[in-house]
């Protein structure tokens, strides 16, 4: 768990096959942005660590020679190898490390990737070993969602999926402070990734936002693989009550959307890069 905590396995415990289906991707272009800010040129290594379904690795991955991605979770390293295959990437490799687990004898990187992971980990120990393992000057790469609203917003065509709803839901039946695995977050999860990073030892923070623009076309079965995608209501979270939590939820989505159709304007990708020193 973030900041000292030790990782609890259970936290995406089932979720990975829903993620290809279920989450929203990042923005198109952000591989390239991001080869183009730090200089992939086709040569060297990048690391992805908690790298999922490898959802941005195999994005990145046509920029270098060796794309390696990394997850405590057997299950996301699986799907990631399936897509990698899926997709024709051949230059991919995986394992199931966990962040403080590094440096595994992986080697030395031209850039290491969190893409929606550093909050996760013990963000100080996790920072300073990745810093051993780049090169001089390499980057420390951070990639989020951004809600930026449009300058002129064009009504969507069908219903905005019911978030508000769905997260009352999920109260409704796991109770009010977020679950996490085995535990909850009471508090959430840290964020103030620039100050981590200036104390072991980053320096030349830059930022990209890479627009989306766009609308998602959302089913219902979208919206159902989205929410079981998610740590706080990961599948096995619900126990036995997992087939009742999915009747209401649904029935929740019909209620908003009787055509079974949604849609909701894609994010925003914003890029965060740090940079080890040159010596």
């Amino acid at each position: 768990m973030p900041d000292g905590g030790q990782w609890d396995s259970a936290l995406f415990q089932g979720t990975a096959a829903y993620y290809e289906r279920g989450r929203l991707p990042y923005a198109p272009g952000f591989a390239g942005t991001l080869a183009t800010a730090i200089g992939l040129d086709g040569r060297g290594r990048i690391l992805d660590v908690g790298c999922g379904p490898g959802t941005a690795l195999l994005a990145l991955a046509r920029y270098v020679t060796e794309a390696v991605g990394i997850d405590p979770d057997a299950d996301m390293v699986a799907e990631a190898e399936r897509q990698a295959e899926r997709r024709g990437v051949t230059n991919a490799r995986w394992a199931a490390v966990c962040a403080e687990d590094l440096p595994a004898g992986l080697g030395e990187f031209r850039a290491v990737v969190f893409a929606k992971s550093f909050h996760w980990t013990d963000r100080e120990r996790v920072a300073a070993t990745v810093r051993e393992m780049l090169e001089p000057g390499g980057a420390f790469v951070h990639i989020s969602d951004l809600d930026v609203p449009p300058d002129a917003p064009t009504p969507l065509p069908w219903p905005a999926p019911p978030y508000d709803r769905i997260g009352e839901l999920v109260r409704r039946y796991l109770g009010p402070v977020r679950r996490a695995g085995r535990g909850v977050l009471v508090n959430g999860t840290p964020d103030r990734e620039d100050l981590v990073l200036a104390r072991t030892g980053f320096v030349n923070c830059e930022r990209h936002v890479v627009p989306a623009g766009g609308v998602a076309d959302r089913t219902t079965d979208d919206m159902v693989a989205w929410v079981f995608s998610r740590s706080n209501c990961a599948p096995h979270l619900f126990g036995d009550r997992l087939p009742d939590f999915e009747r209401d939820l649904r029935e929740v989505l019909r209620q908003a959307a009787p055509e079974n159709r949604f849609a909701e304007r894609l994010p925003a990708t914003g890029i965060m890069i740090w940079r080890k020193p040159e010596r």
